[in-house]
């Protein structure tokens, strides 16, 4: 159940203490995104052959597991929704190279679903802003993201296809934030030099964070081949 309401006891008084301190107030949602959930319960092979050989079963599970996410953003938010600045969910949908799934498929199966997903979290939240995890190359339906209501981008792969930052800052920087980008996780932190990292960062900052709408971190999660 999405709205069980064990998962918000003490959440309410947590929020309120973060808050007086001064912190921002993040509340992400209860399980992975509807792709990657949908991967996880018929194996990722399966799906992707699921949209494409039964798409009517592969819509059925994704809007089940869109239903229990609904339900929790309502729970939620009716819960605390006042004190939180920003609403969290995510979703993979790029590679390295290019998208896990067409810039069409992602439109006719995937958007209509994720805009009734904001479209919840934004009746419980609504001066809260929207942040969206997808790694990879997404720049192709970024413009998707925006437009249903998306408004932090998290966590710029600057090293995928199309992920330039600044050219996403350039393209895009009037219309989302950029939660991440601050420097590259799978080179540069492992294997390169403090000055590099020193370089890469710099270079980052340069092109995201003119005019604001940069929250500065890195790429993704440090990893344990990081040398301290």
């Amino acid at each position: 159940r999405g709205d069980d309401p064990r998962q918000f006891d003490h959440l309410r008084a947590e929020a309120q203490t973060h808050r007086e301190a001064g912190h921002a107030v993040v509340l992400k949602s209860l399980c992975a995104g509807l792709f990657e959930m949908a991967q996880r319960l018929r194996g990722m092979e399966a799906f992707l052959m699921d949209l494409v050989e039964s798409p009517a079963e592969a819509g059925h599970l994704l809007d089940r597991v869109l239903a229990v996410k609904c339900d929790y953003w309502r729970a939620a938010l009716t819960a605390l929704g006042d004190l939180v600045d920003v609403t969290a969910e995510g979703d993979d949908y790029g590679t390295q190279q290019s998208m896990l799934v067409s810039p069409a498929t992602f439109r006719s199966v995937f958007k209509p679903r994720l805009a009734e997903l904001v479209r919840a979290m934004k009746q419980g939240a609504p001066d809260a802003f929207v942040f969206f995890h997808s790694c990879g190359s997404v720049r192709k339906i970024l413009p998707d993201f925006i437009e249903i209501g998306i408004e932090v981008l998290n966590p710029v792969q600057t090293t995928a296809a199309g992920m330039e930052p600044a050219a996403l800052k350039r393209d895009f920087g009037k219309e989302v934030s950029f939660w991440g980008g601050g420097v590259d996780t799978q080179a540069v932190l492992p294997r390169g030099t403090p000055a590099e990292v020193r370089d890469d960062v710099r270079r980052n900052v340069d092109a995201l964070a003119p005019g604001g709408g940069f929250v500065f971190c890195t790429v993704h999660n440090i990893q344990a081949d990081v040398p301290p």
